[in-house]
């Protein structure tokens, strides 16, 4: 039986991601939020988690770390967005992004074990490299859940076979080197970077960290099989509200699923 992910991937066009930060501005308007995401377009969430040092994060999404770290929201409690969620969508993916230290803090196994019956379908554990992932990926597994891997623009020939290597569901191909909400490198070098990416991995390639704007989801998604958008949906959140944000989504998943 295919999973969620697969199913996503198997339709004609490219998939459009969105990643809000969990409990951000507080686990209600977040649940909101989330909740309202696959009828703007979205078809695969990303949620974040908050942590204390978030090393790969801009100021955009660190701020949102730091309300919702204010607001009381740990792993868990994110995780229980996800267990909500599935009692009215029971087919939209949802990925769970952040760092190694809290999910190490409840232990793999037991991490595993509570995000699958709620209703994850994976995981983006930023900080933690192929070489050491080993036990977190056995333990995902074995409760039919992927774990995602980044590849990044410098990640060279040699590295890049041990990289896909452990990656299921999709890679996530970081376009630029920096945190998030940086610019992109340049549509060429994307599109050699997706068709490098495919070839090692065999597994669809989505791509972010920077992607802002309508116009350049639709470039991006011609040359890959997804497109994630995070800090542009985050800011207009606290900025504008939550249906300024919603519009945003609209408009960028238009563009994504409209490109090929």
């Amino acid at each position: 039986m295919s999973t969620r992910i697969e199913n996503v991937f198997a339709k004609d066009r490219a998939a459009f991601v969105a990643y809000i930060m969990g409990g951000d501005p507080n686990l209600a308007a977040a649940q909101d939020v989330m909740n309202a995401l696959p009828d703007a377009g979205v078809d695969i969430i990303e949620l974040g988690f908050p942590f204390t040092d978030p090393m790969a994060d801009g100021p955009v999404i660190e701020e949102a770390g730091i309300r919702a770290r204010e607001a009381g929201t740990t792993l868990a409690s994110v995780i229980g967005m996800a267990k909500t969620f599935r009692k009215t969508n029971d087919h939209t993916p949802i990925i769970l992004m952040g760092y190694a230290n809290p999910v190490y803090h409840i232990g793999y196994e037991t991490f595993s074990d509570v995000a699958s019956k709620a209703g994850v379908d994976g995981a983006i554990i930023v900080d933690l490299p192929p070489e050491e992932d080993g036990p977190l990926r056995d333990a995902m597994d074995a409760k039919g859940m992927s774990l995602i891997r980044l590849a990044t623009p410098t990640t060279d020939a040699n590295r890049l076979p041990k990289v896909v290597s452990g990656s299921s569901g999709f890679v996530y191909y970081v376009s630029m080197n920096g945190v998030t909400g940086g610019a992109l490198t340049s549509g060429g070098s994307v599109r050699d970077q997706v068709a490098r990416v495919k070839e090692a991995a065999n597994l669809p390639v989505v791509v972010g960290f920077g992607v802002k704007t309508p116009e350049r989801a639709a470039e991006i998604a011609r040359d890959a099989d997804g497109v994630v958008v995070g800090t542009a949906i985050v800011k207009a959140l606290h900025e504008d509200g939550k249906d300024a944000a919603l519009a945003l989504v609209r408009a960028l998943a238009d563009a994504t699923h409209s490109a090929k």
